[in-house]
Parts: C-alpha cells; structure tokens; sequence
C-alpha cells in the first residue's frame, strides 16, 4: 500500500480545478436557463472531466520521463517516477486506466444524452494523449495553451452544458471564453517557471518564443481580458451578480508580482504559479455562483 503523500503528488489534486470548474460553469449555466439539475449526468461529467485530466498529468509525467526532461532536480512536477523510484509503466497504466474509466463515463453519458458525444468525447481523450505524447507533443509547441484551453476550458464547459440541456447555443461560448483564458493561462504559467529546462530539452512553447517579461505581459493581459469580459456578459443581458468574479482579483497581484522579476529559479516561481491556479479556481466559483444566483433575480 502507497502512502496518502505519494498518491496526493501522484495525482495532483491541487491541479484539478482545471477540469470541475469548466463542469460547475457549464452546468449553472444550464441550470440558470432549464431550472433544473440532473444529477447523475453533472456527477459523471464531473467524474470523466477528471479522470481525464489525471490521465494528461500522468502521460505528461510519463513522456516527460522518458525524454528526459524530469529528472531529480526538476521543480513542480508530480515526482512519483524521479522522486519516488515508480515503475514508469505503472504511471502510464494507471493513465490507460483514468482514460478507460472516462471511456466508459462518456458511453453514460452518450447514452443519455446523444451518441453524437462519443466523438466529441474521443477527440477529448486524443487531445489529452497527443498532449504529452505523440510524435510531436502538444505540450511542446507554441500551441498548447489553445488545446489546453480549447478542450478542458471551452470545450468542458460546452459538453457539460450540452448534457444537461441537450443542445447548444452561441451564448455558452461567450460564458465559457473567459475558462478558456484563465486554463490557457494555467499552462503559460506552469510553462514559464519551467521555461529554461524546457528550452534546453528542445521544447519549442509560447514562453520560450516571448521570453520571460513578454510572458508575464502576455499573462497579465490574458486576466485583464478575463475580468474585463465580465463587463461584456452584463452588456448581453445578464444580471449585476455577474461580476462577482472580480471578488478573486486580488490574486492578480500576487501572480503577475511573483512573476516579474526575471533570473528566478523554478523553485522561486512556484507560489505564482500556485497562485495562478487558485485564481482559476475562485473566479470559476464565483462565476458559476454568479450563474445560479442570477436565476433567483427579479
């Protein structure tokens, strides 16, 4: 038996607000508009939005491994195989696994919504393989904040709309744009504290094309972008509650100035980074409140 400690880092917890807030989001929408939950659908998306997530973490560890980009000196990283001396295959079944699970969650779900979802569903579980692995990862190029926020923040937030309500509409896209920046943005930060080791194992990612002061513009005009947004949803007619993500503002602060000064090692880097995810966190929550309250306004 493993220890709490060594599964905690191997599945990251922490991380996985990336993919329930988009879920929470998608679902309040859908409530706000059909007054209605259902439940055993918003527990199963919830339940494969995750498992697919942890399956990324884990083919991320396990690629990651192999190219050598991981090693003991690495900072921020789950650590189980570099750390802890796991079986690397046992990392990449367990990822199988994750995905296998989702699989069969996402077969519910088509099930009860429209078949039409399996295919949206296995370009979701190819994304989150082709992330990390692949002949050319993903995770490695310029592009990935746009897959990364085009699939667990737009995309999730979209599925889990559609499966409560069965169809789409244009307005959820405009719900679901400030996830898409704020996951993205998750990647650019995670991306920006590994940017040196990265450039030396020949990724080619966003940060590494700007450089640091460019990336941290490029992350402070990113949640500008996201707050601001906010403004646009109250224009196309939702209520004042909308804005309540500005109650997380104050985190911008400590993720731009943990950011900023340039030369820092990864190590120095890592409370921005944390930052930036509990900043995902709260402005998802806030908006998802702000969703559900919005339908008890006169």
């Amino acid at each position: 038996m493993r220890s709490i400690d060594f599964w905690w880092r191997m599945i990251r917890p922490h991380t996985l607000s990336a993919s329930f807030i988009p879920v929470f989001v998608g679902t309040a929408l859908a409530m706000q508009e059909s007054g209605r939950l259902r439940d055993f659908i918003l527990l199963a998306m919830l339940a494969a939005s995750v498992l697919i997530q942890i399956a990324a973490n884990l083919l991320n560890e396990y690629f990651d491994f192999h190219s050598g980009l991981d090693t003991q000196a690495s900072i921020g990283i789950g650590g189980t195989i570099v750390h802890d001396g796991l079986s690397p295959s046992f990392v990449l079944r367990t990822a199988f696994v994750c995905l296998g699970l989702a699989v069969l969650l996402g077969l519910y779900l088509a099930w009860s919504t429209s078949w039409w979802l399996l295919l949206v569903g296995a370009l979701c579980v190819l994304i989150a393989f082709l992330y990390a692995g692949g002949p050319l990862p993903l995770s490695r190029t310029p592009f990935g904040e746009i897959f990364a926020g085009g699939t667990m923040g737009a995309g999730i937030t979209c599925i889990a709309y559609y499966v409560q309500l069965g169809k789409l509409t244009t307005h959820v896209l405009w719900v679901a744009f400030p996830i898409f920046i704020l996951i993205g943005l998750i990647l650019t930060a995670n991306n920006l504290r590994d940017r040196v080791g990265d450039q030396k194992g020949g990724r080619r990612t966003l940060v590494i094309l700007l450089g640091h002061r460019k990336s941290v513009i490029f992350i402070a005009c990113g949640l500008a972008l996201a707050y601001l947004w906010t403004f646009v949803l109250l224009g196309a007619g939702h209520k004042w509650v909308i804005l309540l993500p500005w109650l997380s503002a104050w985190r911008v602060r400590k993720v731009i100035g943990g950011f900023f000064r340039e030369n820092q090692s990864p190590a120095e880097m890592m409370p921005a980074m944390a930052q930036m995810s509990k900043l995902n966190r709260d402005y998802g929550s806030y908006l998802a409140l702000a969703l559900i309250v919005e339908s008890f306004l006169p």
